[in-house]
This record gives structure tokens, sequence and C-alpha cells, in this order.
């Protein structure tokens, strides 16, 4: 559905508009320009809070339907096009401004971007959490870092949405406000405004990543809000987000599937490790620790959320979200831990199979305890995960189980079907693959775990007839993409998961960047391709240089992305089509959360798994 498909609404308009999406994605560089004077942008800045005061608050914007809004006000004031990324910024700042002020500052981030550090002469290091700033007088950001540490802010320097949401997720904050460049913002919008986090943001003056500039008195007053006597809560994911990470932390995973042999953590043993635990329990102790461990629980998420969206979305309402999560019944978050446990599963085993050396920034698990542990392991994984669904017949009745252990069964053996015909591609002489085979494959191993969340998130809620087909559908086109992007980073360098790149392609891994070079080189340049593959002699990092060298030269990567980009397009024409409301808004935000694109701007930061001890506070003492 394309934005002009979207109702049209002025801007004295008290109404939302219609939910709907982009079809595609475009170029925006064009949309981004700053707003030249302090002026024009102080009258800006004060027509975006009449428009979003006008409003409805009980959901968050999503960014077509902010375009609208920011079109028609920038055409009522006779302004350019080229101001609607500045102008869609500022809008959604003060549409959630009171929301913002609401949280107390120990509850609020601030966010401060790398890029107004003095390129030249600048003390500072980047340490885990970002940029550790020292107070040195050079630029901005040490005064602004003093001024909301005082008022009781965490604050960090760093950009980019994936850490942001790591550490709402985390439950220390509730808020962010932030400055950044109208780059990176661009690619944080999405997310974080379907989410229905109540953030703001200062738009830097330039986007040139090197000594720029900002509105410092906007940064004041926006440090400095105070919250109203009343204030409109918008729906937001926050309170689903934070149940199901906190299924897995380790007093809850213990008390949703306590421990049969009641053994140790691995935490507890004193640095001994497995040596430290009972041999009976040895199994169930990495297994606990591997499911508690790392991971973003976008699957468990995925149930819980379909399940709320179904039967009223009082998880999601602003108001009383947080107590509505809070009282969702043990045997529904037991279901969608299996879908977690699961997926972690089919990682150790995936592992192995690849034999990937790093999973979660730690060595895999075969690596740390040999090949056969690491198996059983991943085989307990698999057998825990149908005993959460299996004795909840007397809370969800009989009927809803069979239908959720029949889906996950149905997933377990799909997925073992497209591991199975990569490994014997993999171990095939023949190395040639064509862009179908590779898809079919991304659909085995990928989509069915996305379509089991989907489906017992909804099974839970009530009859499914109409949303079978819909699910499944949009788990595919969802899974595949999703597969493709995970294959681009391997080539970017994957800080989730395996930190060199390109290990897929000399592992003999079928992948469609692989798929689509064959099929567009010359018949030369197919031969050396699939000759650095099995040369074992040459040095990896020469080989890789050289095949990255063909991918450029076949437009792999411009055609993985238009890969994606169709994917997309085909869940989100699902998704325009799906009632109530609350599943629309949800698939939509599913789309933008999983699909998410890697920042060309922001720097590689390796976030650990975040404590109270490294949120209090965040930054670095100089």
């Amino acid at each position: 559905m394309s934005s002009a498909s979207l109702t049209p609404l002025t801007s004295e308009s008290e109404s939302t508009p219609t939910p709907g999406r982009k079809s595609r994605r475009r170029q925006t560089s064009h949309l981004k320009l700053v707003p030249e004077t302090r002026e024009l942008r102080d009258s800006l800045k004060a027509r975006c809070a009449a428009v979003a005061g006008k409003l409805d608050k009980s959901h968050p914007l999503s960014k077509d339907e902010m375009e609208v809004v920011c079109r028609r006000m920038l055409a009522d004031s006779g302004l350019p096009e080229g101001y609607l990324g500045w102008a869609m910024v500022v809008l959604a700042s003060e549409f959630w401004a009171d929301q913002v002020a609401a949280s107390p500052p120990s509850r609020r981030l601030f966010l401060l971007p790398h890029c107004l550090k003095h390129a030249e002469g600048c003390p500072a290091d980047y340490d885990e959490f970002g940029l550790d700033c020292r107070k040195c007088g050079a630029c901005s950001i040490a005064d602004f870092r003093s001024l909301a540490e005082d008022l009781g802010y965490k604050v960090l320097v760093a950009e980019g949405s994936p850490i942001v949401l790591k550490i709402i997720v985390s439950g220390y904050v509730d808020a962010i406000v932030g400055v950044a460049c109208l780059n990176v913002l661009e690619k944080a919008i999405d997310k974080i405004l379907l989410a229905g986090i109540p953030c703001m943001a200062v738009p830097l003056l330039s986007s040139d990543c090197r000594n720029t500039s900002v509105d410092e008195d906007w940064v004041l007053e926006m440090l400095k809000m105070q919250p109203k006597l009343e204030t409109p809560k918008s729906s937001t994911y926050v309170h689903l987000m934070r149940a199901a990470a906190r299924m897995f932390a380790p007093d809850q995973l213990d008390q949703l599937a306590p421990r049969l042999r009641g053994g140790p953590r691995l935490a507890e043993v004193n640095g001994q490790g497995i040596r430290g635990i009972d041999p009976i329990a040895g199994t169930e102790a990495l297994a606990y620790d591997f499911l508690g461990k790392g991971g973003k629980h976008s699957r468990p998420f995925i149930t819980l959320a379909v399940h709320d969206a179904l039967t009223g979305a009082q998880g999601a309402a602003g108001d009383h979200g947080a107590e509505h999560v809070a009282s969702i019944p043990a045997a529904i978050k037991r279901a969608a831990m299996s879908i977690e446990t699961f997926h972690k599963a089919s990682l150790v085993h995936d592992d192995i199979e690849d034999n990937d050396a790093f999973r979660y920034g730690d060595e895999t698990l075969h690596r740390q305890h040999g090949v056969p542990t690491a198996i059983n392991v991943g085989d307990y994984l698999i057998g825990l995960g149908y005993r959460l669904v299996s004795r909840e017949s007397k809370a969800l009745g009989p009927d809803v189980v069979a239908d959720i252990l029949d889906c996950l069964a149905d997933a377990h053996m799909r997925l073992s079907e497209g591991q199975g015909a990569e490994l014997l591609w993999r171990d095939a002489l023949d190395k040639r693959l064509k862009p179908l085979d590779a898809l079919k494959i991304y659909a085995l191993k990928t989509s069915p775990a996305f379509e089991a969340a989907l489906f017992a998130g909804a099974r839970l809620a009530g009859p499914t007839d109409a949303l079978v087909e819909p699910l499944k559908l949009f788990a595919r086109n969802l899974g595949v993409a999703f597969q493709i992007l995970n294959d681009l980073g391997d080539w970017r360098g994957d800080d989730h998961n395996k930190l060199s790149a390109g290990l897929d392609t000399l592992g003999g891994r079928p992948t469609v960047l692989w798929a689509l070079a064959l099929e567009a080189l010359p018949p030369p340049e197919q031969q050396e391709l699939l000759a650095l593959v099995a040369d074992d002699a040459t040095p990896a990092e020469i080989r890789l240089n050289r095949v990255r060298q063909l991918y450029v030269q076949a437009q792999v990567f411009e055609k993985a992305e238009r890969l994606v980009e169709k994917h997309q397009q085909r869940a989100e024409a699902i998704a325009d089509e799906l009632q109530p409301e609350a599943l629309r808004r949800l698939f939509y935000y599913l789309i933008d959360t999983v699909l998410e694109r890697a920042s060309d701007h922001a720097p590689t930061i390796v976030i650990p798994t975040l404590t109270p001890q490294a949120l209090l506070p965040i930054t670095s003492n100089s």
C-alpha cells in the first residue's frame, strides 16, 4: 500500500491517518535538508508543536503516517519537501514530549552522537558502551553529559536503534532523548515509533559525521522538561518486549521451567564451569545457561504480542499495559518460551554443522565442551521445548495444546529438511546453485520458526481458521528476507553471531549471494569462484577478497537487497489486509524490527549483556 492511499489530512486535523505502508524503499537523501536559519527552524518547530497537539496520542504514528502529516504541513507553509525528514523528527519529538516529560530523569536515557566531538585531537576512545568522553572542553559533549548526569539521566555516547532497544528492554529506562543526524534518525525512527517508546531528538545541523553542531538551547530545553499533571499514554510494545526477555532471566526461567535435577547454575560454581556440577545435572545446567544467554528474544515476543493483539491489545496499552503483562498466565508464557527453546536448539546444532567458532560473542558450545556434549544439549532443548507445551492441557485446553504441538513438530521437520538440503549441497562436489533453490532452503530453514511463533500466539487467543494462510505466507516472506539480510551481514561482519566476514562462503554453505554470483558471472569467473572455495592452500583472507571482488562484479549485493525489498513488499501486502488493527500494526512493527538494516554511519560497537550495575550509570568516568 503506497502513501498515496493514506487518508489525506490537514495540519489542523485532530485524527491520526489510516495505517498503511509504502511498497518499496526509496532514495531519501533529497529529503534531509536542515532549515538554514534559526528563525525558520523555530517557526517550523512551533508549527510541529501545534500539529502534534491535535493528533490522537493513543497510537504512535508510523513513519508513513507521519510523512502524510508533514508533507501537508510543509505544503501549507509554502516550504520545500527537502525539509521533510527534519520536520518528521521534530513532529515526532513534539508528539512524545509530554510522555517523555512524565518519566523522571532517572528513567530517561540521553543519547549523544560521537560526531559532535572534534575529529582532530579528541582524547576519547571507544569502549564497549560507546565514546568514553573526556572533559577537555573542546566540544559540547562533556557539557551536555555533565548536565544530564546532574539531573539524573543515564547517558550514552553512541548511535543506532539496536543498542537503544536493548537498553529499553533491560527495564532500567522508559524514555529516550537524544541528539543525532538525520541519517541516523531515519534508520531508527520507524522501529522506535512503532514500538511505542517515548522519545525525542534534536537533529544535528549537518550529517557530515565530523565536527558538526546542534541548536544547543533546544537540547538544554529538552533535558530540563517537567511533567504535566495529566499525560495521555500511547500504546507501546515495551511491556511485552520486557516480558519476553525477562522469561529467560535465571529466576523466571527456573520458575517457569523448574529444573528437574535441581543442580546449581553454571555462574554459581566459582569459576569451575561444568566441572563443578554433578554429571547427572550437567546437561540441564548447560542447556539452561545457553537458553538464558544472548539473543533478541524476538520469537517469544512475537507469540506474546500476537496473542495480545487478538485479545484486546491490553498488554500494548500505554496506561495499564505493564499491569496486564504482569498477569499473563504462566501457561501462555511457557508456550512462548518453547519457540525460543527450539530456536536455541537449532543454533547449537547449526553451529556444529557449520563449525562456527562464536555465538553471542562467546565460543560456541561444541568448541567449549566438544561436539558430543553440544549435540546432547541441543537434543535436551528440543525435549524441553515440547515439554513446556505438552503439560498445559488443563490450562490451555487439549485442542489448543494439540494444535500448537502439531505446528511445532511441523516446523521442526521443515527446519531439519532445510538444514539437510544445505548439508547435502555443502558436501556435494558440484557447488553450482540456482537462486531459486537457495531461496527454497531459506524458506525451510528460517520461516518455520517465525510461523510457529505467529501461530502459537494466534492459537492461544482462539480459533485460527482465517489466519492460517496469511500467517504462513507472512512468515515465509519475512523469514526469507531475514535470511538474506543475515547473509549480507556476514559480509559486513556480524557482531551478534560470527566475528569474521565471509565464513559461510568458505565453509561451503549455500547462500543466495553465491547463487546470484554464479548466475551472473561469465564462465571463466564462474570457474574461478568455484575454485576459490575448494582451494585450501591459499590463505582465507586472499580468497575472501577475491570472492568479494567477484560478488561486486556480479552486483550480488545490490541484487540481494532488491530480493529483500521484494519479500518485504509481499509481507507488507499481507499485513495491509489483516484485522484487527492491533494485529496489522504489530505486523508492521515486526517487519521493521526483523528486517532492520545495519547502519553505515555508526561505528561498530559490541554491546555486552546489560546489567543493573552496567546501567547505573552507563557513562564512563573521565
